[in-house]
């Protein structure tokens, strides 16, 4: 979107009192508050005519009416004007001032001035702050503001200074803008009041009863404390601080930068990392960016290189209590819908110490993790927001500012929106205006809190029109590929929707995009578990889904691999569980995918059968084995490596408990044969670049041990990657349920097959790091079990 050209015209800088809204307080009492300088006035009489500047009012002008507030602009003699300077320009100066029988004569007043339209949001300029917003169908926008010790942020609805922007001086194209003078540069609380055609049939929703959160401020007020009840309908608004230091990075700062073929990725959700007590961290700590920095250790010793964060963007873990319904049980604990795009989560903060709080201790949280070699990715949520649908609209801001424009619509059905995301409304992400915002939200991340990549979800949804329709090269997937600013970003898509967009391997790329490789989730599951014919599926999701990827300039580390994401099951439920169990979610067993190609081991669920548990544990060994080893990137999820369950439960989204909390405890139990085994493969493949070829495998990379690809009942399956200096790997998989005596090739000259893995062993032999000489030409491998042998001199 192109910046419009700014009016070179002289402006009037206006003095403005506050209109407070307050039906239970006198409002005198309401204007006493200090925060504002009372500015002197000219000296002059006024001029015995005045003109109307604007209407500050609740009425609602869809449906409702309320209290109204007037302003009136009374223009002073021209002679005797007091001519001042604004934004290097010379302006005349104007009174504006409140008709209420209640306002005193001494109320304090400041002034303000047209503003400008970039940038959107609340910026400081000169000795004030500029306010600017989108909405190109609004017909009146008033700007609301709570001054500092105005009380608590779910009081201060109702006592709020209005300003009405007039359509005349304060808009320019679409955008509506003012600036205010000596406004505090911190603690100030902001949001609009926006009406517009009421007009439902052609997608307009304005209510200017609602107090609309600003889609770029960049930090947001709201409750404080994580799942606090007492302030569970707590208002969320814009706010700011200006007088904050620039964060110091540090001298010799730099992120870690790591190639994408070397990455080892760890999904987790901040708060469930150290929210349960198990954490052993100071209760203030629990759940906050901070915990994650006192953890930095565990991830240290297990050995991945990046965590992707689910969404860490301000979400209302409240939502779903906001009217009675099935699922008003629960509370939203993985932040799948966005109230805004640029505000960290504010109550992942320490101590409860609010949205400043929260921006600082991200950005050490980020620094922390890039001192150890870790990188940040965000998993962002821009394909819908927290807005629901038009049967239970929950309106905090795109929906009240413009809804045609920010939402996909379908203007021939009752209920418009149009739903790709499963969630009740689509974000309309191609229109050039919701592009931008993506994009600047984007940048922001990346120069305020170096964050090194994204994980975009649903990321089909980006690759729709306004009508909905795909796409062949979608703007914003494009924008995002070649944006300067985030060339350095690891960009990932989840390439599908749930309007049935599949696009693993056909996501448009650029050649910069990587994939959720749901295709490699799919067949490794099935031929670990034991499905038939799945050999050659197998191996070719272990030798880099070249079938998907090896096309123009695409690399396999454009596969993200994964068995285990957030969506599912654990590693520990996919082994334990035919079935989902999901009935505390509310839903009756509806919710969370029936296709998890999953196997029990014999058993639904907990067993104190030993022969069951020890199965289940090779087969943990097995999907992690097997993970580590393929050629692309390599995705693990939060717990599995202690063997996190969630007691069948595939769509935990809403259970603030020990479901999703990290089991520290449990860790400390498994931590010398689980987690050892989890932590070595990592380890292994890192030190091993014959694991992470930057190109598609050739035939002298690899060597199949197979003649027998034709036949649909073989579940095994065997091959040697040759290395250059660390020596070949030979690496052979059993998914029958029987012993298989295979023939063991040849190791090269002068080298011996050292036994590194063997995943039907006990700890500590399951894992050798130096290897155990002895391997013999043929090797007995168990039932549901595999092998990792390494030559060595």
């Amino acid at each position: 979107m192109n910046a419009p050209t700014l009016p070179q015209t002289r402006t009037p800088l206006l003095f403005v009192k506050q209109v407070v809204r307050d039906s239970s307080k006198s409002m005198a009492s309401l204007l006493s508050s200090p925060a504002f300088s009372n500015p002197t006035l000219p000296s002059s009489s006024s001029s015995s005519s005045s003109s109307t500047m604007g209407l500050a009012t609740s009425k609602n002008a869809c449906s409702g009416g309320g209290q109204s507030c007037f302003i009136k602009v009374r223009q002073r003699d021209p002679a005797k004007s007091h001519v001042t300077n604004a934004y290097g320009q010379r302006a005349q100066e104007s009174v504006l001032e409140e008709e209420t029988s209640q306002m005193s004569e001494a109320s304090p007043s400041f002034k303000v001035s047209p503003g400008q339209p970039f940038p959107l949001g609340a910026s400081e300029l000169e000795n004030g702050v500029n306010f600017a917003i989108f909405s190109q169908h609004a017909s009146s926008v008033i700007l609301c503001l709570s001054l500092p010790g105005r009380g608590k942020v779910q009081e201060v609805g109702a006592l709020m200074v209005e300003i009405m922007l007039d359509a005349k001086i304060n808009k320019t194209g679409d955008i509506w803008h003012i600036w205010i003078e000596d406004l505090p540069r911190n603690g100030v609380l902001y949001g609009y009041r926006i009406d517009g055609p009421c007009d439902w049939k052609h997608g307009h929703r304005f209510d200017s009863s609602v107090i609309l959160l600003d889609p770029y401020a960049k930090l947001v007020e709201g409750r404080r404390v994580f799942g606090d009840v007492r302030n569970k309908m707590s208002k969320l608004l814009g706010t700011y601080d200006f007088t904050a230091l620039p964060f110091d990075w540090g001298v010799n700062y730099k992120p870690p930068n790591i190639p994408e073929k070397d990455l080892v990725i760890y999904e987790m959700n901040v708060r469930a990392f150290t929210a349960d007590e198990s954490s052993g961290l100071d209760p203030n700590i629990r759940g906050s960016y901070l915990g994650v920095i006192a953890k930095i250790p565990h991830l240290l010793e297990l050995g991945i290189n990046a965590v992707e964060l689910l969404p860490v963007f301000e979400f209302d873990e409240f939502e779903f209590q906001r009217h009675p319904n099935p699922r008003d049980h629960m509370i939203n604990t993985w932040g799948y819908s966005t109230i805004n795009f640029f505000a960290p989560m504010s109550r992942y903060a320490s101590a409860g110490g609010g949205p400043v709080a929260a921006s600082r201790e991200f950005q050490h949280m980020v620094k922390a993790l890039h001192r150890a070699g870790i990188e940040v990715i965000l998993d962002v949520v821009y394909n819908h927001t927290n807005e629901a649908d038009d049967v239970h609209p929950y309106a905090t801001s795109f929906r009240g500012i413009d809804n045609n424009v920010y939402y996909m619509l379908d203007l021939n059905n009752k209920i418009q929106y149009l739903n790709f995301s499963g969630c009740g409304n689509t974000f309309n992400c191609n229109h050039p205006v919701v592009m931008e915002l993506i994009l600047d939200s984007l940048r922001h991340w990346v120069t305020e809190y170096h964050v090194d990549g994204f994980r975009f979800d649903l990321a089909s949804v980006l690759c729709r029109g306004t009508d909905g329709s795909p796409l062949k090269a979608p703007p914003l997937i494009k924008a995002i590929a070649k944006d300067a600013v985030l060339s350095r970003c690891k960009i990932i898509a989840e390439p599908w929707d749930c309007g049935g967009l599949y696009l693993v391997g056909r996501f448009p790329n650029w050649d910069r995009w990587a994939e959720w490789n749901g295709q490699y989730r799919d067949d490794v599951r099935r031929f670990i578990k034991g499905d038939v014919g799945m050999k050659s599926h197998f191996a070719t999701r272990l030798a880099g889904s070249s079938d998907l990827y090896q096309v123009f300039k695409r690399k396999p580390y454009h596969s993200v691999n994964f068995v285990i994401a957030h969506d599912g099951f654990t590693l520990c439920d996919l082994v334990s569980y035919n079935f989902k169990h999901n009935d505390a979610n509310g839903e009756g067993g509806r919710d969370g995918s029936n296709d998890n190609f999953s196997w029990n081991c014999g058993c639904e669920g907990e067993t104190d059968d030993s022969n069951i548990i020890a199965l289940r544990s090779r087969q943990m060994k097995n999907f992690h084995l097997a993970l580590m080893i393929s050629q692309g990137a390599p995705m693990m999820q939060m717990g599995d490596e202690y063997a996190h369950t969630r007691k069948g439960n595939n769509n935990s989204y809403g259970h603030d408990t020990a479901i999703n909390h990290f089991q520290w405890g449990q860790l400390q139990a498994r931590k010398k044969n689980h987690f050892r085994f989890f932590s070595e493969m990592i380890k292994f493949r890192l030190k091993h670049t014959t694991l992470r070829h930057e190109n598609f495998l050739n035939k002298n990379d690899i060597t199949w041990h197979e003649n027998n690809w034709q036949n649909s009942e073989s579940k095994f399956l065997a091959f040697t990657l040759h290395g250059v200096n660390l020596g070949d790997i030979y690496l052979a998989f059993n998914a029958h349920d029987y012993f298989v005596k295979v023939a063991i090739p040849s190791p090269p000259d002068g080298r011996h097959w050292y036994r590194v893995v063997d995943t039907n062993l006990e700890s500590p032999h399951d894992f050798v790091p130096d290897g155990i000489l002895g391997v013999k030409n043929t090797y007995n491998i168990a039932p549901h079990s595999s092998i990792l042998l390494q030559a060595k001199p």
